[in-house]
Protein backbone atom coordinates (compact mmCIF):
# COMPACT_ATOMS: atom_id res chain seq x y z
CA UNK A 1 0.00 0.00 0.00
CA UNK A 2 1.20 3.47 -1.37
CA UNK A 3 1.05 6.45 0.84
CA UNK A 4 0.42 9.68 -0.08
CA UNK A 5 0.10 13.16 1.00
CA UNK A 6 -2.91 15.53 -0.16
CA UNK A 7 -2.28 20.10 0.28
CA UNK A 8 -2.85 23.11 0.24
CA UNK A 9 -6.84 22.63 0.18
CA UNK A 10 -7.20 20.90 -3.34
CA UNK A 11 -9.66 19.83 -4.50
CA UNK A 12 -11.58 16.72 -3.24
CA UNK A 13 -11.64 14.88 -6.89
CA UNK A 14 -8.14 14.29 -5.99
CA UNK A 15 -8.37 12.11 -2.97
CA UNK A 16 -11.47 10.46 -4.18
CA UNK A 17 -9.28 9.03 -7.66
CA UNK A 18 -6.78 7.95 -5.63
CA UNK A 19 -8.14 6.00 -2.93
CA UNK A 20 -10.35 4.77 -6.19
CA UNK A 21 -6.99 2.73 -7.06
CA UNK A 22 -7.66 0.70 -3.87
CA UNK A 23 -3.50 0.44 -3.61
CA UNK A 24 -2.92 4.01 -2.12
CA UNK A 25 -3.69 5.26 1.32
CA UNK A 26 -4.74 9.17 1.51
CA UNK A 27 -3.90 11.65 4.09
CA UNK A 28 -5.12 15.24 3.92
CA UNK A 29 -3.15 18.03 5.04
CA UNK A 30 -4.42 21.35 4.84
CA UNK A 31 -2.10 22.89 7.85
CA UNK A 32 -0.57 25.90 6.94
CA UNK A 33 1.98 25.71 9.67
CA UNK A 34 3.06 22.25 8.62
CA UNK A 35 3.50 23.67 5.03
CA UNK A 36 6.95 25.08 6.55
CA UNK A 37 9.55 22.93 4.92
CA UNK A 38 10.77 22.56 9.06
CA UNK A 39 7.37 21.16 9.98
CA UNK A 40 7.13 19.26 6.94
CA UNK A 41 10.01 17.63 7.19
CA UNK A 42 9.09 15.77 10.37
CA UNK A 43 5.70 14.61 9.21
CA UNK A 44 6.64 13.42 5.53
CA UNK A 45 8.85 10.61 6.29
CA UNK A 46 6.26 7.63 5.54
CA UNK A 47 4.81 8.77 2.16
CA UNK A 48 5.74 7.27 -1.44
CA UNK A 49 3.78 10.60 -2.80
CA UNK A 50 2.56 14.15 -2.13
CA UNK A 51 0.51 16.47 -4.24
CA UNK A 52 1.02 20.38 -3.44
CA UNK A 53 -0.39 23.53 -5.21
CA UNK A 54 1.16 26.58 -4.55
CA UNK A 55 1.98 27.27 -0.95
CA UNK A 56 3.74 24.13 -0.11
CA UNK A 57 7.45 24.39 -0.31
CA UNK A 58 9.56 20.91 -1.35
CA UNK A 59 12.89 22.21 -0.25
CA UNK A 60 16.39 20.26 -0.07
CA UNK A 61 15.49 20.02 3.53
CA UNK A 62 12.38 18.25 2.77
CA UNK A 63 13.56 15.93 0.41
CA UNK A 64 16.34 14.99 2.99
CA UNK A 65 14.03 13.94 5.36
CA UNK A 66 11.35 11.89 2.75
CA UNK A 67 13.62 8.56 2.32
CA UNK A 68 10.36 6.93 0.84
CA UNK A 69 9.15 9.44 -1.21
CA UNK A 70 8.73 8.72 -5.24
CA UNK A 71 6.58 11.64 -6.69
CA UNK A 72 5.72 15.02 -6.52
CA UNK A 73 2.69 16.16 -7.78
CA UNK A 74 1.97 20.11 -8.65
CA UNK A 75 -2.05 20.42 -9.76
CA UNK A 76 -1.13 23.44 -11.89
CA UNK A 77 1.79 24.29 -14.11
CA UNK A 78 4.18 26.61 -11.74
CA UNK A 79 7.01 24.04 -9.98
CA UNK A 80 8.49 27.58 -8.49
CA UNK A 81 7.88 25.71 -4.86
CA UNK A 82 9.43 22.52 -5.79
CA UNK A 83 13.59 22.29 -5.74
CA UNK A 84 13.80 20.65 -9.16
CA UNK A 85 17.39 19.82 -8.95
CA UNK A 86 16.93 18.56 -5.17
CA UNK A 87 14.52 16.24 -6.23
CA UNK A 88 16.14 14.97 -9.47
CA UNK A 89 18.92 14.28 -7.11
CA UNK A 90 17.04 12.31 -4.73
CA UNK A 91 15.49 10.36 -7.91
CA UNK A 92 12.31 11.79 -7.06
CA UNK A 93 9.95 12.24 -10.28
CA UNK A 94 8.14 15.68 -10.11
CA UNK A 95 5.42 16.24 -12.20
CA UNK A 96 2.74 19.06 -12.74
CA UNK A 97 -0.83 19.13 -14.78
CA UNK A 98 0.12 21.68 -17.83
CA UNK A 99 -3.46 22.35 -19.77
CA UNK A 100 -5.65 21.98 -17.17
CA UNK A 101 -5.83 25.84 -16.08
CA UNK A 102 -4.93 27.01 -19.41
CA UNK A 103 -8.50 28.18 -20.17
CA UNK A 104 -9.04 29.45 -16.99
CA UNK A 105 -5.50 31.51 -17.17
CA UNK A 106 -6.29 33.02 -20.61
CA UNK A 107 -9.81 33.84 -19.50
CA UNK A 108 -8.27 35.77 -16.53
CA UNK A 109 -5.53 37.62 -18.65
CA UNK A 110 -8.51 38.63 -21.30
CA UNK A 111 -10.36 39.91 -17.62
CA UNK A 112 -7.58 42.15 -16.30
CA UNK A 113 -7.62 43.67 -19.90
CA UNK A 114 -10.94 44.07 -20.56
CA UNK A 115 -11.18 45.62 -16.58
CA UNK A 116 -8.08 47.87 -17.37
CA UNK A 117 -9.15 49.14 -20.58
CA UNK A 118 -12.41 50.14 -18.85
CA UNK A 119 -11.52 51.20 -15.02
CA UNK A 120 -13.78 48.78 -13.97
CA UNK A 121 -12.35 47.89 -10.29
CA UNK A 122 -11.40 51.70 -9.71
CA UNK A 123 -15.04 52.54 -11.06
CA UNK A 124 -16.51 49.97 -8.14
CA UNK A 125 -14.16 51.74 -5.68
CA UNK A 126 -15.04 54.94 -6.41
CA UNK A 127 -18.88 54.56 -5.95
CA UNK A 128 -18.14 52.38 -3.10
CA UNK A 129 -16.84 55.45 -1.57
CA UNK A 130 -20.10 57.34 -2.76
CA UNK A 131 -18.65 59.21 -5.51
CA UNK A 132 -19.77 59.90 -9.31
CA UNK A 133 -16.24 60.40 -11.48
CA UNK A 134 -17.68 59.05 -15.16
CA UNK A 135 -15.36 61.63 -16.54
CA UNK A 136 -12.05 60.64 -14.57
CA UNK A 137 -12.72 56.97 -15.16
CA UNK A 138 -13.33 57.12 -19.62
CA UNK A 139 -11.10 54.22 -20.74
CA UNK A 140 -9.88 52.95 -24.44
CA UNK A 141 -12.10 50.72 -26.85
CA UNK A 142 -10.03 47.66 -27.15
CA UNK A 143 -11.44 47.02 -30.77
CA UNK A 144 -8.83 47.69 -33.55
CA UNK A 145 -5.67 48.01 -30.65
CA UNK A 146 -3.11 45.76 -30.97
CA UNK A 147 -2.61 43.40 -28.75
CA UNK A 148 1.44 41.81 -28.03
CA UNK A 149 1.57 38.82 -26.58
CA UNK A 150 4.65 37.44 -25.06
CA UNK A 151 4.82 33.85 -25.26
CA UNK A 152 2.70 31.85 -27.32
CA UNK A 153 2.75 28.87 -25.67
CA UNK A 154 -0.68 26.74 -24.22
CA UNK A 155 -1.94 29.87 -22.78
CA UNK A 156 -0.57 32.70 -24.93
CA UNK A 157 -2.54 30.90 -28.06
CA UNK A 158 -5.66 31.05 -26.23
CA UNK A 159 -5.20 34.45 -25.12
CA UNK A 160 -4.45 34.98 -28.94
CA UNK A 161 -7.74 33.22 -29.73
CA UNK A 162 -9.92 35.67 -27.66
CA UNK A 163 -8.15 38.81 -28.84
CA UNK A 164 -8.93 37.97 -32.51
CA UNK A 165 -12.61 37.34 -31.25
CA UNK A 166 -12.67 40.80 -29.99
CA UNK A 167 -11.53 42.63 -33.33
CA UNK A 168 -7.90 43.21 -31.64
CA UNK A 169 -4.98 43.23 -33.75
CA UNK A 170 -2.33 40.47 -32.42
CA UNK A 171 1.06 40.28 -32.50
CA UNK A 172 3.63 37.85 -30.58
CA UNK A 173 7.34 37.49 -30.00
CA UNK A 174 8.42 33.53 -29.11
CA UNK A 175 11.29 32.34 -29.78
CA UNK A 176 10.45 28.93 -30.04
CA UNK A 177 7.37 29.21 -32.27
CA UNK A 178 7.52 29.61 -36.24
CA UNK A 179 6.20 32.68 -37.85
CA UNK A 180 3.52 29.74 -39.91
CA UNK A 181 2.57 28.28 -36.87
CA UNK A 182 1.65 32.25 -35.49
CA UNK A 183 0.05 32.64 -38.37
CA UNK A 184 -2.13 29.97 -38.23
CA UNK A 185 -3.55 31.61 -35.35
CA UNK A 186 -3.90 34.75 -37.12
CA UNK A 187 -1.08 36.39 -35.13
CA UNK A 188 2.01 38.27 -36.75
CA UNK A 189 5.44 37.04 -34.94
CA UNK A 190 7.72 39.85 -34.17
CA UNK A 191 10.96 40.49 -32.47
CA UNK A 192 10.81 40.97 -28.90
CA UNK A 193 11.87 45.68 -29.43
CA UNK A 194 8.96 45.54 -32.45
CA UNK A 195 6.24 44.08 -29.85
CA UNK A 196 7.43 46.76 -27.58
CA UNK A 197 6.92 49.54 -29.80
CA UNK A 198 3.83 48.72 -31.97
CA UNK A 199 1.56 47.45 -28.95
CA UNK A 200 -1.34 49.08 -27.28
CA UNK A 201 -1.33 46.19 -24.61
CA UNK A 202 1.63 44.10 -23.47
CA UNK A 203 0.19 40.74 -21.82
CA UNK A 204 2.98 38.11 -20.71
CA UNK A 205 2.82 34.51 -21.04
CA UNK A 206 6.45 33.43 -20.37
CA UNK A 207 8.31 30.49 -17.58
CA UNK A 208 10.22 31.76 -15.06
CA UNK A 209 13.63 31.11 -16.67
CA UNK A 210 17.41 33.49 -16.34
CA UNK A 211 16.38 34.87 -19.88
CA UNK A 212 12.79 35.87 -18.56
CA UNK A 213 13.58 37.22 -14.83
CA UNK A 214 13.22 40.82 -14.82
CA UNK A 215 12.85 41.29 -18.59
CA UNK A 216 9.84 44.19 -17.82
CA UNK A 217 12.12 46.67 -16.41
CA UNK A 218 13.46 50.55 -17.46
CA UNK A 219 15.04 49.86 -20.87
CA UNK A 220 12.59 47.70 -21.76
CA UNK A 221 9.66 50.41 -21.14
CA UNK A 222 11.56 52.65 -22.75
CA UNK A 223 10.87 50.86 -25.88
CA UNK A 224 7.34 50.58 -25.38
CA UNK A 225 4.21 52.65 -26.67
CA UNK A 226 3.54 55.57 -25.20
CA UNK A 227 0.21 54.86 -22.75
CA UNK A 228 0.56 51.22 -23.39
CA UNK A 229 -0.60 49.24 -21.06
CA UNK A 230 0.64 46.43 -19.19
CA UNK A 231 -1.36 42.44 -18.04
CA UNK A 232 1.33 40.41 -15.97
CA UNK A 233 -0.65 36.67 -15.06
CA UNK A 234 2.72 34.52 -15.66
CA UNK A 235 5.12 34.83 -13.48
CA UNK A 236 5.71 38.11 -10.74
CA UNK A 237 9.74 38.05 -11.24
CA UNK A 238 9.36 38.48 -15.32
CA UNK A 239 8.38 42.72 -13.92
CA UNK A 240 10.72 44.95 -12.09
CA UNK A 241 7.86 46.33 -10.00
CA UNK A 242 10.10 49.50 -8.87
CA UNK A 243 10.86 50.16 -13.34
CA UNK A 244 6.91 49.75 -13.88
CA UNK A 245 5.79 52.25 -10.78
CA UNK A 246 8.22 54.73 -12.37
CA UNK A 247 6.82 54.22 -15.61
CA UNK A 248 3.26 54.70 -14.37
CA UNK A 249 4.52 57.97 -12.58
CA UNK A 250 6.07 59.26 -15.87
CA UNK A 251 2.88 58.77 -17.38
CA UNK A 252 4.89 56.46 -20.38
CA UNK A 253 2.65 53.35 -19.01
CA UNK A 254 -1.05 54.20 -18.76
CA UNK A 255 -1.81 51.25 -16.65
CA UNK A 256 -1.12 47.75 -15.32
CA UNK A 257 -2.87 44.48 -14.36
CA UNK A 258 -0.54 42.30 -11.94
CA UNK A 259 -1.91 38.73 -10.83
CA UNK A 260 1.73 37.59 -9.61
CA UNK A 261 4.17 39.04 -7.81
CA UNK A 262 7.77 38.33 -6.83
CA UNK A 263 7.09 37.75 -3.51
CA UNK A 264 3.42 36.30 -2.55
CA UNK A 265 1.26 37.81 -0.60
CA UNK A 266 3.25 40.68 -1.82
CA UNK A 267 4.35 43.45 0.93
CA UNK A 268 1.52 45.79 1.77
CA UNK A 269 4.08 48.98 1.85
CA UNK A 270 5.58 48.83 -2.08
CA UNK A 271 4.44 51.77 -3.90
CA UNK A 272 3.01 49.49 -6.80
CA UNK A 273 -0.06 48.52 -4.40
CA UNK A 274 -0.64 52.80 -4.42
CA UNK A 275 -0.32 53.62 -7.48
CA UNK A 276 -4.25 54.19 -9.20
CA UNK A 277 -3.75 53.18 -12.57
CA UNK A 278 -2.98 49.58 -11.31
CA UNK A 279 -5.54 46.91 -10.49
CA UNK A 280 -4.67 43.52 -8.74
CA UNK A 281 -6.26 39.93 -7.89
CA UNK A 282 -4.23 37.62 -5.79
CA UNK A 283 -2.81 35.49 -8.33
CA UNK A 284 -6.56 33.90 -9.22
CA UNK A 285 -5.22 32.77 -13.12
CA UNK A 286 -5.74 29.38 -12.02
CA UNK A 287 -8.44 30.11 -9.82
CA UNK A 288 -11.95 28.81 -10.99
CA UNK A 289 -14.07 25.55 -9.12
CA UNK A 290 -13.35 23.75 -12.86
CA UNK A 291 -9.80 24.33 -13.69
CA UNK A 292 -8.84 23.08 -10.02
CA UNK A 293 -11.22 20.28 -10.36
CA UNK A 294 -8.96 19.71 -13.93
CA UNK A 295 -5.56 19.75 -12.57
CA UNK A 296 -6.65 17.83 -9.21
CA UNK A 297 -7.72 15.18 -11.39
CA UNK A 298 -4.73 15.43 -13.76
CA UNK A 299 -2.00 14.86 -10.90
CA UNK A 300 -4.24 12.54 -8.82
CA UNK A 301 -4.17 10.65 -11.45
CA UNK A 302 -0.30 10.83 -12.73
CA UNK A 303 0.62 10.19 -9.55
CA UNK A 304 -1.51 7.00 -9.28
CA UNK A 305 -0.17 5.66 -13.23
CA UNK A 306 3.84 6.17 -11.59
CA UNK A 307 2.91 4.44 -8.14
CA UNK A 308 1.08 1.35 -9.63
CA UNK A 309 2.15 1.02 -13.34
CA UNK A 310 5.49 3.05 -13.03
CA UNK A 311 4.11 5.14 -15.88
CA UNK A 312 5.57 8.62 -16.02
CA UNK A 313 3.26 11.70 -17.70
CA UNK A 314 4.39 15.25 -17.59
CA UNK A 315 7.51 15.28 -15.76
CA UNK A 316 9.31 18.06 -15.40
CA UNK A 317 12.97 16.08 -14.82
CA UNK A 318 12.27 12.83 -16.44
CA UNK A 319 11.14 12.07 -19.68
CA UNK A 320 7.39 11.42 -20.11
CA UNK A 321 6.30 8.05 -21.19
CA UNK A 322 2.56 7.14 -21.61
CA UNK A 323 1.24 3.85 -20.44
CA UNK A 324 0.56 2.60 -23.79
CA UNK A 325 4.49 3.56 -24.82
CA UNK A 326 5.62 2.05 -21.69
CA UNK A 327 4.22 -1.43 -22.72
CA UNK A 328 6.40 -1.70 -25.54
CA UNK A 329 9.49 0.17 -24.26
CA UNK A 330 9.28 -1.60 -20.83
CA UNK A 331 11.38 -4.69 -22.21
CA UNK A 332 13.97 -2.42 -23.86
CA UNK A 333 14.37 -0.42 -20.28
CA UNK A 334 14.82 -3.81 -18.39
CA UNK A 335 17.62 -4.72 -21.07
CA UNK A 336 19.46 -1.21 -20.98
CA UNK A 337 19.24 -1.40 -17.22
CA UNK A 338 20.86 -4.91 -17.35
CA UNK A 339 23.32 -3.75 -20.05
CA UNK A 340 24.50 -0.90 -17.92
CA UNK A 341 24.98 -3.19 -14.73
CA UNK A 342 26.50 -5.87 -16.57
CA UNK A 343 29.19 -3.44 -18.09
CA UNK A 344 30.02 -1.70 -15.02
CA UNK A 345 30.36 -4.54 -12.97
CA UNK A 346 32.54 -6.52 -15.53
CA UNK A 347 34.83 -2.87 -16.04
CA UNK A 348 34.66 -1.27 -12.18
CA UNK A 349 36.09 2.24 -13.90
CA UNK A 350 34.52 5.33 -15.31
CA UNK A 351 34.54 5.79 -18.64
CA UNK A 352 32.68 8.23 -20.70
CA UNK A 353 29.99 6.23 -22.91
CA UNK A 354 28.37 5.93 -25.86
CA UNK A 355 25.15 4.73 -26.29
CA UNK A 356 23.55 3.78 -30.00
CA UNK A 357 19.91 2.66 -30.43
CA UNK A 358 19.02 0.85 -34.06
CA UNK A 359 15.74 -0.81 -35.68
CA UNK A 360 12.60 -0.58 -34.32
CA UNK A 361 14.05 0.76 -30.62
CA UNK A 362 15.26 3.68 -32.57
CA UNK A 363 11.29 4.43 -32.99
CA UNK A 364 10.73 5.48 -29.45
CA UNK A 365 11.71 8.01 -27.28
CA UNK A 366 15.21 7.10 -26.14
CA UNK A 367 15.83 9.04 -23.58
CA UNK A 368 14.38 7.04 -20.62
CA UNK A 369 16.75 3.97 -22.16
CA UNK A 370 19.82 5.95 -21.69
CA UNK A 371 18.84 6.96 -17.80
CA UNK A 372 18.02 2.72 -18.02
CA UNK A 373 21.41 2.45 -18.97
CA UNK A 374 23.50 5.16 -16.88
CA UNK A 375 20.92 3.80 -13.46
CA UNK A 376 22.50 0.16 -14.29
CA UNK A 377 26.13 1.30 -15.06
CA UNK A 378 26.22 3.44 -11.54
CA UNK A 379 24.17 1.11 -9.34
CA UNK A 380 27.15 -1.16 -10.00
CA UNK A 381 30.17 1.51 -8.97
CA UNK A 382 27.93 2.68 -5.17
CA UNK A 383 25.97 1.77 -2.50
CA UNK A 384 23.98 4.81 -2.19
CA UNK A 385 20.92 4.35 -4.23
CA UNK A 386 20.49 5.20 -7.97
CA UNK A 387 16.85 5.67 -10.44
CA UNK A 388 16.06 6.31 -13.42
CA UNK A 389 15.51 10.11 -12.32
CA UNK A 390 18.93 10.63 -10.01
CA UNK A 391 21.10 8.81 -12.76
CA UNK A 392 21.90 11.61 -15.06
CA UNK A 393 22.98 14.19 -12.38
CA UNK A 394 24.96 11.38 -10.70
CA UNK A 395 26.51 10.59 -14.00
CA UNK A 396 27.35 14.51 -14.64
CA UNK A 397 28.76 14.81 -10.86
CA UNK A 398 31.44 11.71 -11.53
CA UNK A 399 32.42 13.46 -15.15
CA UNK A 400 30.80 10.89 -17.14
CA UNK A 401 30.31 11.79 -20.89
CA UNK A 402 26.97 10.53 -22.54
CA UNK A 403 26.66 10.44 -26.34
CA UNK A 404 23.27 9.03 -28.17
CA UNK A 405 23.36 7.82 -31.59
CA UNK A 406 19.96 6.56 -33.37
CA UNK A 407 19.37 5.11 -36.24
CA UNK A 408 16.19 3.50 -37.67
CA UNK A 409 18.66 1.06 -39.96
CA UNK A 410 17.84 -2.51 -38.96
CA UNK A 411 21.14 -4.56 -39.04
CA UNK A 412 21.31 -8.14 -37.98
CA UNK A 413 18.83 -7.22 -35.66
CA UNK A 414 15.23 -5.72 -35.62
CA UNK A 415 16.23 -4.08 -32.49
CA UNK A 416 19.75 -3.75 -30.75
CA UNK A 417 21.04 -1.55 -28.08
CA UNK A 418 25.04 -0.87 -27.99
CA UNK A 419 26.90 0.58 -25.01
CA UNK A 420 30.37 1.01 -25.97
CA UNK A 421 32.94 2.11 -23.24
CA UNK A 422 34.90 4.98 -24.70
CA UNK A 423 38.48 4.91 -24.53
CA UNK A 424 38.60 1.53 -22.78
CA UNK A 425 41.63 -0.63 -24.15
CA UNK A 426 40.23 -3.89 -22.48
CA UNK A 427 38.29 -7.05 -24.06
CA UNK A 428 34.78 -5.54 -22.87
CA UNK A 429 35.23 -2.64 -24.17
CA UNK A 430 31.23 -2.93 -25.23
CA UNK A 431 28.03 -4.62 -25.15
CA UNK A 432 25.35 -4.87 -27.53
CA UNK A 433 21.90 -6.43 -26.58
CA UNK A 434 18.19 -7.29 -28.57
CA UNK A 435 14.91 -7.55 -27.28
CA UNK A 436 13.51 -10.95 -29.30
CA UNK A 437 10.10 -11.64 -29.43
CA UNK A 438 9.01 -7.98 -28.25
CA UNK A 439 10.32 -9.29 -24.34
CA UNK A 440 13.00 -11.53 -24.20
CA UNK A 441 16.55 -9.89 -23.70
CA UNK A 442 19.52 -11.20 -25.17
CA UNK A 443 22.91 -10.08 -24.62
CA UNK A 444 24.62 -10.70 -28.31
CA UNK A 445 27.77 -9.41 -28.37
CA UNK A 446 30.26 -8.36 -25.41
CA UNK A 447 33.76 -6.79 -26.43
CA UNK A 448 34.35 -8.76 -30.08
CA UNK A 449 32.43 -11.99 -29.71
CA UNK A 450 29.37 -12.56 -30.32
CA UNK A 451 27.00 -15.22 -28.67
CA UNK A 452 23.46 -15.28 -27.46
CA UNK A 453 22.90 -15.27 -23.76
CA UNK A 454 20.13 -14.48 -21.61
CA UNK A 455 20.75 -11.69 -19.12
CA UNK A 456 19.99 -13.04 -15.32
CA UNK A 457 20.43 -13.96 -11.85
CA UNK A 458 24.61 -14.79 -11.02
CA UNK A 459 26.66 -15.31 -14.18
CA UNK A 460 30.29 -15.78 -14.24
CA UNK A 461 31.48 -14.58 -17.49
CA UNK A 462 34.72 -16.61 -18.47
CA UNK A 463 37.56 -15.35 -21.10
CA UNK A 464 39.76 -18.17 -22.22
CA UNK A 465 41.89 -19.66 -25.18
CA UNK A 466 39.45 -21.95 -27.73
CA UNK A 467 40.92 -25.40 -26.81
CA UNK A 468 39.86 -28.78 -26.26
CA UNK A 469 38.76 -29.02 -22.47
CA UNK A 470 37.94 -25.55 -21.12
CA UNK A 471 34.18 -26.41 -21.05
CA UNK A 472 34.28 -29.06 -19.19
CA UNK A 473 36.71 -28.12 -16.38
CA UNK A 474 34.75 -25.54 -15.72
CA UNK A 475 31.37 -27.68 -15.63
CA UNK A 476 33.59 -29.66 -13.37
CA UNK A 477 34.79 -26.92 -11.23
CA UNK A 478 31.33 -25.65 -10.66
CA UNK A 479 30.15 -29.29 -9.99
CA UNK A 480 32.55 -30.00 -7.59
CA UNK A 481 31.76 -27.28 -5.45
CA UNK A 482 28.06 -27.63 -5.47
CA UNK A 483 26.91 -24.93 -8.22
CA UNK A 484 24.51 -26.06 -10.67
CA UNK A 485 25.10 -24.62 -14.21
CA UNK A 486 21.36 -23.31 -15.30
CA UNK A 487 22.76 -22.35 -18.86
CA UNK A 488 26.00 -21.89 -20.74
CA UNK A 489 26.51 -19.54 -23.82
CA UNK A 490 29.73 -19.48 -25.32
CA UNK A 491 30.91 -17.60 -28.31
CA UNK A 492 34.51 -17.16 -30.57
CA UNK A 493 36.64 -15.00 -32.20
CA UNK A 494 39.89 -16.68 -33.77
CA UNK A 495 41.88 -18.40 -31.24
CA UNK A 496 39.82 -16.99 -28.30
CA UNK A 497 36.44 -17.75 -26.48
CA UNK A 498 33.69 -15.83 -24.12
CA UNK A 499 31.71 -17.94 -21.80
CA UNK A 500 28.38 -16.98 -19.98
CA UNK A 501 27.55 -18.83 -17.46
CA UNK A 502 23.94 -18.60 -15.83
CA UNK A 503 24.28 -20.80 -11.89
CA UNK A 504 21.31 -21.22 -9.78
CA UNK A 505 23.22 -19.49 -6.76
CA UNK A 506 26.42 -17.11 -6.46
CA UNK A 507 29.70 -18.98 -6.47
CA UNK A 508 32.25 -17.57 -3.51
CA UNK A 509 35.86 -16.12 -4.46
CA UNK A 510 37.17 -18.99 -3.92
CA UNK A 511 35.20 -21.19 -6.51
CA UNK A 512 36.50 -17.87 -9.03
CA UNK A 513 39.27 -18.45 -8.23
CA UNK A 514 39.95 -21.80 -8.83
CA UNK A 515 38.19 -21.35 -12.40
CA UNK A 516 41.07 -19.01 -12.82
CA UNK A 517 43.76 -21.15 -12.20
CA UNK A 518 42.19 -23.91 -14.68
CA UNK A 519 44.30 -24.31 -18.20
CA UNK A 520 43.60 -21.36 -20.61
CA UNK A 521 41.43 -19.26 -18.75
CA UNK A 522 42.23 -15.97 -19.12
CA UNK A 523 40.13 -14.02 -17.04
CA UNK A 524 36.72 -15.23 -14.94
CA UNK A 525 34.32 -13.05 -12.79
CA UNK A 526 30.94 -12.81 -11.54
CA UNK A 527 28.05 -10.69 -12.36
CA UNK A 528 24.74 -10.30 -10.23
CA UNK A 529 21.60 -9.34 -12.20
CA UNK A 530 18.09 -8.64 -11.02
Amino acid sequence: MFKVMVRDNMSPVARKILEATGKIEVVVDNDKASSDPVALSEIIKDFHGIAVRSTTKITDQVLKSAKKLKVIGRAGVGVDNIDISAATKSGVVVMNAPGGNTVTTAEHAISLMLALARNIPQGTASLREGKWEKKKLSGVEITGKTLGIIGLGHIGRIVAERANGLKMKVVASDPFVSKEAAGSLDVELLSVDDLLACSDFITLHVPRLRETANMINKAAIKKMKPGVRIINASRGEIVNLDDLYDGLTSGHVAGAALDVFPVEPPDPSLSILKHPNVIFTPHLGASTGEAQDKVADMIARQIASFLIDDTITHAVNFPSVSREIMAQIRPHINLAEIMGSLIGQLVRKIHDITITYSGDVAAFDTRPLTHAVLKGLLSSYTDTPVNYVSAPTIADAKGITVKETVSREKGDFANLIKVRLDGHQEGFDEIWGTVFGKKYPRIVRIGKIYLDAIPEGSMIIIQNIDKPGVIGNIGTTLGQNGLNIGRFQLGRLEDQALCMVNIDTPADERVLEKIKSLPNILSARQVHLD
